[in-house]
């Protein structure tokens, strides 16, 4: 039981970094005019609905990055409070509805 609660931690905390690190390649990739900035919207939301929200969110403060997007602007926190939700029934319950059988 304790193995699934690192696993799950450890989870948690890669999907974070990679959509840190996924934020801060767009930005940096994204030209001056800006045309590059839409490309990869299907990645940041992907990422955010596997467990990244937060990352995602904090990421766009910290860097500046796409602050003037709408969509991303109202969605991440949404789907922040759905992952964090998910991650807390995960945890009460000791993650049994992973174990199939």
């Amino acid at each position: 039981m304790v193995l699934l609660y690192i696993i799950m931690a450890v989870y948690i905390a890669a999907v974070n970094f990679y959509a840190v690190m996924l934020i801060r390649s767009q930005r940096d990739d994204e030209g001056d005019d800006g045309k590059t900035a839409h490309r990869s919207d299907g990645k940041i939301i992907l990422t955010a609905l596997l467990g990244g929200a937060i990352g995602i969110y904090c990421a766009m403060f910290a860097m500046r990055y796409r602050l003037k997007n709408l969509l991303f602007m109202i969605l991440m926190p949404v789907i922040a409070v759905v992952n964090i939700y998910f991650f807390y029934v995960a945890f009460k319950s000791g993650a049994t509805f992973f174990i199939v059988g």
